[in-house]
């Protein structure tokens, strides 16, 4: 019989595996493009997401977490019983960790939020029936598969398609370039401050007004600007670029802007999904330590945030590299203009859509952001047996996540006698 304790221990093993496997798999949506452009190697990558992902789920993670993620299944359908709910989520928490497991052991991308939003709505069904269920929230799921790539898709491949025409294939291009870069990292680093000051991190509670945060990002992208363009001007004094370097010039240019956007997405990214393995167990541990309840919203401690923390950042070092390599190698060939493209493509995509309260994934929007990458260059140069697997792991995610926790669910209540 698995007394409260036993429970306990589990579920702070469950949230450390799945805590694991968010660091194995959705990391890659901050580094898989550096990786796959060599604007980072594999080591420093490693090192970069490791602090700011780590930093974004301490330091700014939030403190009060959905026990439910996603409010797919009400907390008052259990109201009676918050054992029953307890378990529940544990089995919803190993369900989508051995899902995330699943996928990236065959080096699939995938959302992280809907396989624990499928975990949640398994153990619903045989918990308490189709009725617990809310069953439009699914529909907005379903809608995300559609809309974050294709959105993300779009802004790449226009990005990507301007670069082309008015850096890589003007009669100057470094002339050109020296004009462009600056304004791209500027508008990168714009993009990014906007990000924190007007979507804001759960614990910072920025938020502020657009009239009140694009001023300041705009003065943050100008001094951005200036600075690249000084460091441009600084590396071609005194030197003669041969024409046949030219390109590779423009790449690296574009290869030093990169790694600032991987690691405000690694920051953003330990921030808000730690909550995917953090959120439940938090809930896990009110019922099963003695107080004998469950809110819709839980406070977490530091440690748990710590702990969730600590377990991305070792899922990213020990298994993170198949993901990785996935989107930044095998979909399409990744050079540092493309995986500007992309990555500025992503952050903006999230950016507007989260302010819009469009439930998307950044997993999906980054794999939709190299499609448009390669898509500019021709259909030839995307590798669409990978794009088919992953599409499929996308569909199959919440139903497979949802049959885990439905037969994980059934073993602990009969264990639990």
């Amino acid at each position: 019989m698995l007394t409260p304790t036993v429970l306990l221990a589990i579920a702070l093993a469950a949230g450390l595996y799945m805590a694991w496997n968010i660091g194995a798999n959705d990391v890659a949506n901050a580094m898989g493009t550096s990786v796959g452009s060599g604007a980072l190697t594999m080591r420093k990558a490693i090192v970069l997401a490791g602090i700011f992902e780590f930093c974004g789920a301490f330091f700014v993670g939030s403190n009060v977490s959905d026990t439910i993620r996603g409010g797919i299944v009400p907390a008052a359908t259990f109201g009676a019983s918050p054992e029953m709910l307890g378990i529940g989520m544990l089995s919803a928490l190993l369900a989508a960790a051995l899902w995330l497991n699943v996928a990236t052991f065959f080096g699939q991308p995938v959302s992280t939020t809907h396989a624990i939003i499928g975990a949640v709505i398994g153990f619903a069904l045989v918990a308490a029936g189709p009725g617990s269920v809310r069953w439009s929230k699914t529909g907005a799921i379903a809608a995300s598969w559609v809309i974050s790539p294709l959105v993300g898709g779009v802004l790449a491949y226009l990005v990507y398609r301007a670069v082309r025409r008015f850096v890589l294939r003007h009669r100057h291009p470094i002339l050109a370039a020296r004009a462009v870069v600056p304004l791209a990292a500027g508008s990168v680093v714009c993009i990014v401050t906007l990000s924190v000051l007007y979507k804001g991190l759960p614990k910072l509670r920025l938020d502020l007004p657009l009239v009140q945060a694009l001023p300041v990002a705009l003065a943050a992208g100008a001094a951005a600007a200036l600075v690249a363009r000084l460091a441009i001007v600084r590396s071609m004094r005194d030197r003669h670029i041969r024409a046949r370097d030219r390109n590779a010039v423009i790449e690296r240019w574009f290869g030093r802007i990169q790694p600032i956007t991987a690691c405000y997405m690694a920051f953003a990214h330990g921030a808000n999904d730690v909550a995917n393995a953090i959120g439940p167990l938090a809930g896990v541990v009110s019922v099963f330590s003695g107080q004998g309840t469950l809110a819709t919203k839980t406070v977490v401690p530091p440690w748990l945030l710590a702990l969730g923390g600590a377990g991305i950042v070792v899922g990213l070092a020990t298994y993170g590299y198949k993901v990785i390599q996935a989107v930044g190698r095998k979909i399409t060939e990744i050079t540092p203009t493309r995986g500007f493209a992309a990555e500025f493509g992503t952050a903006t995509t999230v950016l507007v859509c989260s302010k819009m309260g469009l439930p998307i994934s950044t997993t999906f929007v980054l794999v939709g952001a190299v499609m448009g990458v390669g898509i500019a260059r021709g259909f030839a140069a995307i590798d669409l047996t990978v794009i088919r697997r992953i599409f499929t792991s996308w569909v199959i995610t919440i139903p497979i996540s949802a049959a885990f926790a439905a037969v994980i669910y059934w073993v602990l209540m009969g264990l639990r006698g």
